[in-house]
């Protein structure tokens, strides 16, 4: 796959994973999150190209999406990253409370999405 069919998956899916998260009725099974992380994974593989491909995710219009490229983005692109979280961590509900966890773990030294 492309690194662009590649950051495609990775929205499209934290997308889709977000909007099962509210439907009455949907199944616990959390396939759309295996699919992002293993399209993260293979952009993983490829090196800092497969990275900065996901950068692109961090001005993405769904606050959702930018927040998890930049939690799996905050060792490449740290300042970039971590203003995207600052943002959504003011907000309110599920993606809030994420980025607020995401730094909580970041500044204690346990964030490891993207170890060297």
């Amino acid at each position: 796959m492309t690194l662009e069919g590649l950051v495609k998956e990775f929205a499209e899916n934290v997308a889709a994973q977000t909007d099962a998260i509210f439907q009455v009725g949907a199944g616990p099974e959390d396939r759309h999150g295996d699919r992002y992380i293993a399209a993260f994974d293979e952009l993983r593989a490829r090196g800092n190209e497969g990275r900065e491909a996901l950068c692109i995710l961090l001005k993405h219009p769904r606050m959702d999406v930018r927040a998890t490229a930049a939690a799996f983005l905050l060792r490449y692109r740290t300042a970039e990253a971590r203003a995207v979280l600052e943002e959504a961590a003011k907000g309110e509900g599920l993606v809030a409370f994420g980025a607020q966890q995401t730094l909580k773990g970041w500044e204690e030294g346990v964030w490891a999405l993207d170890p060297e």
